[in-house]
């Protein structure tokens, strides 16, 4: 069984299929998977610490002790209730994911425990992937992929988050924190929770969108962002300015590679979504464009094909691979990619 829709899988982490004794909960958002994975893990223990009932491994844990799963998935309870195995992968490995592949199996049909619950929280899984084919076709599995949060899911946790604390935003600046939360779910958490004690747990406050922008302040990765934006706006010296004041605050080189890939994407989405007959507010809005940026985003949407974009991320993989493996200077990386992309954009008109 798959399940890939959130009202599905919010059904099924609340209240799981009682024939199903096997689930694999992977996606790149770690922290998302790690979420769902603890609902999940709380249906079957309260105590997910409970050392008699409660078994956690690892990849390392059972890498070259192939048994050991074996060992935790037979296992009965000295105490009663229902055992819990859960595994944590760190890494993708053909050998370890072999052997999670035939124990879940094995397990989802009754050969082990019946009594147990597996859970297996991993990372982004291909189709190639054994052990996602297994959960996905064997009776008595499930394998449940996490995407990263829409900007609708991203507005409806954090609305939820502040209503549980008795605080709110108005409807701009709801918009305006949306477009700056980070889409890794657990940095998200933390931005609301944040927000939340800005406001005052319990006071029953509402903020407005320049209030709001008090608690906002600069982000810290905002000489990357705006060194982006100059980039693909046709501005090389501004870009490369911006960088150059990023890497001195701290920031890598990396992260200004992969920056210029985040404001690549939003430029691409909105294509894509005007070409789907979205009009251009509305496609920024979903793509999550901060509003301060919208009219230079729109600007730099009108110059860029998405033939240009396709290209032009060729060279951003090709930047981040040769950062992080080359041996070359990264820093260099980062800025000749910068320099290309500007020269690019002005090539277009912009």
């Amino acid at each position: 069984m798959n399940l890939s829709k959130r009202p599905e899988i919010d059904r099924f982490l609340k209240s799981p299929d009682p024939a199903v004794r096997a689930v694999l909960i992977h996606g790149k958002d770690r922290s998302g998977v790690a979420e769902r994975a603890e609902i999940l893990c709380r249906t079957v223990t309260p105590d997910l610490n409970d050392p008699f009932n409660v078994t956690l491994l690892t990849d390392t844990d059972m890498d070259g002790d192939e048994a050991r799963l074996e060992e935790a998935l037979t296992a009965l309870s000295m105490i009663g209730g229902r055992r819990l195995v859960r595994v944590r992968l760190g890494v993708e490995k053909a050998s370890i994911d072999k052997l999670l592949a035939g124990a879940l199996k094995t397990h989802a049909e009754g050969g082990f425990n019946p009594d147990a619950m597996l859970v297996i929280e991993a990372g982004s899984l291909g189709r190639d992937s054994g052990l996602r084919k297994a959960a996905e076709t064997a009776s008595g599995a499930a394998a449940i992929v996490c995407y990263e949060d829409e900007v609708g899911d991203m507005a409806r946790m954090t609305r939820e988050a502040l209503a549980a604390d008795k605080v709110g935003l108005t409807s701009d600046a709801l918009e305006r924190f949306v477009a700056r939360l980070p889409r890794e779910r657990g940095l998200m958490r933390q931005e609301i929770e944040r927000l939340a004690l800005y406001i005052g747990p319990g006071s029953g406050r509402t903020v407005d969108a320049d209030e709001l922008d008090l608690h906002l302040g600069v982000e810290p990765d905002a000489s990357l962002q705006d060194a982006a934006l100059q980039a693909f706006g046709g501005r090389p010296a501004p870009a490369q300015a911006g960088l150059r004041r990023a890497l001195a605050e701290g920031e890598s080189p990396v992260m200004a590679v992969r920056q210029a890939a985040l404001h690549l994407g939003r430029l691409r989405r909105i294509a894509v979504l005007q070409a789907n007959g979205a009009g251009a507010k509305e496609a920024a809005k979903a793509a999550g464009v901060f509003w301060k940026q919208e009219a230079e985003m729109l600007r730099q949407a009108r110059g860029w094909s998405l033939t240009a974009l396709d290209e032009t991320l060729d060279s951003v993989n090709a930047a981040d691979v040769a950062a992080k493996t080359t041996g070359l200077p990264d820093h260099l990386v980062a800025e000749r990619l910068l320099l290309e992309i500007a020269a690019r954009a002005r090539r277009l008109g912009l």
